[in-house]
């Protein structure tokens, strides 16, 4: 009786084991993940979900190495991340769960309220350095920026900057929450979060892509019709191999509860 107890107990074990899930990656994407993982084991309630943030590449790496089912990135990954897994004999699998438009934010106090892509450009690349240069006071300029390792860093520079270093030395913020908090308490800064991430303690700028003649603010509405520039995909990556594991998850994330979810936290629906 105790044999077959003992086998019935294991063979639980092994189900439950078999239905666990992990999320590492993107802090951009990670309430999002936290949000649809916690609804998604309300209906399923053997699965197990466990989601983990630390940047876009923090993911990438850990697919690459095996130990996490899911990246999740706020950028494309890169030819030799890939190349790394097509290399160890599996395949990796590319499914966009939301879109983001990115904000550029400053202290409410600062005067300025919208900036050219150059002038974003000379901002973080260190040309410009000074608000009187753009509009605003005469105050030292204070650019922050995420930390190498994120998406949000790698997007910015790939779009905003066009491939540009970022100025030496600049400040970086392990997360999206400390750039927010360290612009909400210092008049010259600038940084970049993503839409969901916007409150009241910061400003966001508008932005122009046409050297000024139009200025357009962050805004789901102005990311859907388009007139918002800074707008990017969020981004789950699975190895092939995984997807009979990570199926289920990944279809309710794109069910119509999933992107309902999507819109509850300030980005933009994929249907």
């Amino acid at each position: 009786m105790k044999k077959i107890l003992l086998t019935a107990m294991l063979a639980v074990a092994s189900v439950l084991t078999a239905q666990t899930t992990t999320i590492i990656g993107s802090d951009t994407v990670l309430p999002l993940s936290q949000q649809q993982a916690e609804a998604f084991m309300k209906i399923h309630k053997n699965a197990k979900i466990t989601v983990t943030g630390g940047g876009s590449g923090v993911g990438i790496n850990a697919l690459i190495s095996g130990t996490t089912d899911i990246a999740q990135s706020s950028r494309k990954i890169k030819f030799d991340e890939k190349k790394k897994i097509t290399d160890a004999g599996s395949k990796v699998a590319e499914v966009v769960v939301a879109y983001d438009a990115l904000a550029v934010i400053v202290h409410p106090s600062n005067k300025a309220d919208k900036l050219t892509r150059e002038q974003l450009e000379g901002i973080f690349t260190g040309k410009i350095t000074n608000w009187k240069e753009v509009g605003g006071a005469d105050m030292k300029i204070v650019p922050i920026s995420r930390e190498t390792s994120s998406g949000t860093y790698e997007f910015f520079k790939e779009e905003v900057l066009k491939k540009k270093d970022y100025v030496a030395g600049i400040s970086s913020a392990p997360a999206t929450g400390a750039i927010v908090q360290s612009i909400s308490q210092t008049p010259g800064a600038i940084g970049y979060i993503g839409l969901g991430y916007l409150d009241k303690r910061v400003k966001a700028v508008k932005v122009s892509y046409d050297q000024g003649k139009t200025f357009v603010e962050p805004s789901v509405a102005n990311a859907k019709n388009e007139t918002y520039p800074i707008v990017r995909p969020l981004i789950y990556y699975y190895t092939e191999n995984k997807l009979a594991a990570v199926k289920p998850f990944i279809d309710y994330s794109l069910s119509k509860e999933g992107q309902e979810i999507v819109s509850k936290i300030g980005f933009i629906n994929v249907k």
